[in-house]
């Protein structure tokens, strides 16, 4: 059983997840046992409002679990101290960085906050990997503007090079395509894509644009009321799990040309 968990770079056992307030306890998914191995990208998909933010949150630690637990490299999440889970996990959220005076450069080499002393000072090592990060995000060009300056593709360009500057084995992104035009949604999963096959990252993404993840994910994550599924688009067609992902009296899913489209 121990050789078996040591092929996964992230799992879950028992995984509850919801929040706590004054009301009391709420949760959203129970049950979640996650088994995912390392150089995947994953394309979480659901409809709006049924946990995919909170699962991605739940799984980077930003946001405490209700219930079972959290395995990286089969070492418990909960073991794993803020600095140490930083070099292991870089996340991406949806919300827009406030407004500032720091350069795309200075945004991208905040990736490298874990690494460095005391003193914030850049090392050798911190520079390639900065470096590296612009070059592959083909960002160059934009180093010196402002964050403010930059257009909504730009700048989420931006934040997953700041991610990848941060080295980890996994990366998180909550919705990166939200607010973007078809060229920059398929911009960046493309690059989403070339970091999983040249650089072996784990990168699990959440997002609405179904028919791009359905031919580029190499898994897929569903949430839906009833249950969560996993696997590649073949075996959740085979399964018919995709079919249940929206409601059939609005959304049609077409399994010869592995898309959904409005019923007529």
């Amino acid at each position: 059983m121990e050789q078996r968990s040591n092929q996964f770079i992230l799992k879950s056992e028992n995984l509850a997840i919801g929040y706590c307030d004054s009301a009391g306890t709420t949760t959203i998914a129970k049950d979640l046992n996650i088994e995912l191995k390392k150089g995947k990208l994953v394309c979480l998909l659901g409809r709006n409002g049924i946990g995919k933010s909170t699962l991605l949150r739940t799984l980077s630690n930003t946001q405490f679990k209700l219930k079972g637990h959290i395995f990286i490299n089969n070492k418990n999440l909960a073991d794993i101290n803020a600095v140490n889970l930083a070099k292991k996990i870089s996340l991406v959220l949806t919300e827009r960085i406030p407004e500032s005076q720091l350069s795309v450069y200075q945004i991208i080499a905040l990736g490298r906050q874990p690494y460095t002393n005391w003193l914030g000072k850049l090392s050798k090592t911190d520079l390639q990997k900065i470096d590296q990060a612009i070059e592959l995000l083909q960002i160059k060009h934009l180093i010196y503007k402002k964050n403010y300056q930059l257009s909504d593709g730009q700048l989420q360009k931006v934040m997953i090079a700041r991610a990848l500057a941060q080295d980890t084995e996994i990366i998180i992104l909550d919705e990166p395509t939200a607010h973007l035009d078809l060229h920059h949604k398929i911009e960046v999963f493309k690059v989403l894509k070339e970091l999983v096959t040249k650089m072996n990252k784990t990168i699990i993404v959440s997002t609405h644009e179904v028919n791009i993840a359905l031919h580029l994910a190499d898994e897929l994550w569903l949430m839906t009321e009833e249950k969560f599924s996993s696997g590649t688009t073949e075996s959740l067609l085979k399964s018919k799990d995709l079919e249940k992902l929206f409601p059939k009296n609005q959304i049609i899913f077409n399994s010869e040309l592995k898309q959904f489209t409005l019923k007529k």
